[in-house]
């Protein structure tokens, strides 16, 4: 079969969900060119994680998402948030709770690190939410409430489920900002621990921005090839929005 060599496009985010550094600096490596951005989790931090970050952002010029999902008072967000600002990442997620996102806003300052608001977990369905006492009402429409709120108080953009990313695209507040989609699965592959999920076609035709994708590049056989075709997909004329040409 041919080889793709389809060039990076950094609407594709690669999730290095694996037990330490060096096992995600040999998976950078086997990818190449083929990605430029990738996500280090609360998975990688005990693993050498921020050392990874530092390393593919300074060496390799890669673009970094941490997504440490940082929840507490305030005060203790805006300090950690002010110096995670300082080591020039991009993108950096927080609880979309409005007063997170304040704190983390004044922490970010007049950085270029872009504060990403979490809404509802993309692992979560209701009868999850039931079990954590959430209030009643339907996920999708408290995806976008949430991310409203945080819009307003500031956030870059949202974390969200693709299948919510059409409505998230539709509110005011949305103008200008970012919608990030984990819970992405190309055509046939496992959904894992994720339930509320779209191809990455489906996602950027929704109206996310940037595509999440972790087990279905790191565990394929070839790597880089499995995220050479979510690239090909995202360039194809299944991901255009309705309101493009």
């Amino acid at each position: 079969m041919a080889e793709l060599h389809t060039l990076a496009d950094d609407r594709l985010i690669v999730a290095i969900d694996l037990p330490n550094a060096l096992a995600g600096l040999e998976l950078a490596q086997r990818l190449g060119p083929a990605v430029s951005f990738y996500k280090i989790g609360l998975g990688m931090l005990t693993g050498g994680g921020m050392a990874l970050a530092m390393e593919l952002k300074g060496e390799h010029g890669k673009r970094i998402f941490m997504d440490l999902k940082l929840f507490d008072i305030g005060a203790t967000v805006e300090a950690a948030v002010r110096g995670l600002a300082a080591l020039d990442l991009d993108f950096l997620t927080v609880h979309g709770d409005p007063h997170v996102v304040r704190a983390a806003r004044n922490g970010a300052g007049g950085s270029d690190m872009k504060i990403l608001a979490v809404t509802i977990l993309t692992s979560l369905d209701r009868a999850d939410l039931d079990a954590s006492l959430m209030r009643e009402g339907d996920v999708p429409q408290m995806v976008v409430e949430r991310a409203a709120r945080a819009l307003e108080a500031g956030a870059d953009g949202v974390i969200a489920s693709p299948q919510e990313a059409a409505a998230i695209r539709a509110l005011p507040e949305a103008a200008g900002r970012l919608i990030v989609t984990p819970g992405v699965r190309p055509a046939g592959s496992a959904l894992g621990d994720q339930k509320r999920v779209t191809t990455p076609a489906e996602a950027i035709r929704n109206g996310a921005d940037h595509v999440v994708v972790g087990r279905p590049v790191w565990q394929a056989p070839d790597p880089r090839r499995a995220a050479e075709a979510i690239v090909a997909e995202l360039t194809s004329p299944q991901a255009r929005r309705p309101n493009q040409a």
